[in-house]
């Protein structure tokens, strides 16, 4: 059986493999990318388990199932085709989820993040900050990820890769 990918450069170009359909497909920031999915990915997947936990309430639960929809086409188009756009939606909620979960910690004191007068969950309760601390640095990972590789992806398109 023939492999997925082959590099000819002499068929299709410079820095481009071709697929056995005989497709080209520039040869980019393939690990970047797949990183970047990975992380988003795990963010919504952490949006679905907290919602199916149930210690946010009917409400938020719709609301984190909403957000973990939304982001799911964004993952699936960084993961095969690295594309702007899905890369800027992510930066922006990652940045927006970042700014939230900062004033929940803020707001609290410290303490934890409380919803409609009781605590988020017993977890909360022990380590409120801990956890709103992790959010907050997944989503600065997520963030950073999606930020550089459009930086990545900018400056490729704009000093494409020299023979040799």
């Amino acid at each position: 059986m023939a492999p997925a990918t082959s590099p000819t450069p002499g068929v299709a170009g410079i820095g481009e493999h071709t697929t056995t359909a005989g497709r080209a497909r520039a040869g980019g920031p393939v690990l970047h990318s797949r990183a970047c999915a990975v992380v988003t990915a795990v963010s919504c997947v952490a949006h679905l388990w907290w919602a199916a936990a149930g210690h946010h309430g009917v409400w938020l639960g719709i609301v984190m199932v909403a957000l973990a929809a939304v982001c799911v086409p964004c993952t699936v188009h960084i993961w095969r085709h690295s594309r702007v756009r899905a890369l800027h939606q992510v930066t922006l909620s990652a940045l927006l989820t970042v700014v939230l979960h900062a004033a929940l910690l803020l707001g609290a004191g410290g303490a934890g993040h409380a919803h409609g007068g009781r605590p988020a969950s017993y977890f909360a309760q022990t380590s409120g900050s801990a956890q709103l601390l992790l959010i907050i640095g997944l989503e600065l990972v997520t963030a950073l990820l999606a930020a550089s590789l459009v930086a990545r992806l900018r400056k490729r398109s704009f000093c494409p890769r020299m023979p040799g």
